[in-house]
């Protein structure tokens, strides 16, 4: 009796152990459908906001070619509105982008932005920033860079600086000490980005090549 007791218990104990490693099966495979579903959309929204980073750059180049002296890319009357103020290239990590006059988090889907500081190619600490994305879009590869490694920028006459990058490092995310605008006349350009793995700030800092 006691043995068929035992066969019984051992049973129902296999039971219930199969129904929860199949509720653990179940429930994997809803989050990971929720989290592949979730990546999918991010990528293509990603995909979309960087063919618009594209099509910016495309009519700032396209605007030059038609350019004496300045472009018709300018500041339009209503100063608040966003517009392409220049073009920064980095060679060395395939980046080529837009920089839109002004800051905001549905601007910073699109492109990179000015920050605080100088228009391109003036006197000043040009702060730009962009988002650090996982698909290696906008600031994502900031961190592949290395002092002496040159940054381009281009202004709204088609015209453009190199500047030589002189310091990269971390602080936090309330610190704008990088922003500041003492740069005794001189030119300077700082990229501003996320470390997304300890939520500091990325900050490369560069100066015009003379």
């Amino acid at each position: 009796m006691n043995q068929i007791l035992l066969t019984r218990k051992n049973i129902k104990k296999k039971a219930n152990l199969l129904i929860i490693y199949n509720s653990i099966f179940i429930i994997s495979i809803l989050v990971a459908t929720l989290f592949l579903f979730w990546l999918f959309k991010m990528k293509h929204t990603s995909n979309i906001n960087e063919e618009i980073s594209k099509k910016l750059t495309t009519s700032y180049s396209i605007s030059t070619l038609y350019s004496n002296e300045t472009s018709y890319i300018s500041e339009p009357q209503n100063t608040s509105a966003p517009f392409v103020i220049g073009i920064i290239k980095i060679d060395k990590i395939n980046l080529n982008y837009s920089i839109l006059s002004v800051t905001n988090n549905d601007l910073l889907d699109i492109s990179v932005c000015k920050f605080a500081g100088s228009m391109p190619n003036e006197v000043g600490n040009l702060c730009i920033a962009g988002h650090n994305y996982v698909d290696y879009k906008f600031f994502s590869r900031l961190n592949e860079l290395e002092k002496n490694d040159i940054i381009t920028i281009y202004d709204l006459t088609g015209n453009y600086l190199n500047y030589s990058i002189y310091d990269i490092y971390e602080t936090k995310a309330n610190d704008l000490s990088c922003t500041s605008q003492e740069t005794n006349n001189t030119k300077i350009v700082t990229l501003i980005t996320c470390n997304n793995m300890n939520g500091k700030r990325l900050i490369v800092k560069a100066k015009e090549v003379l």
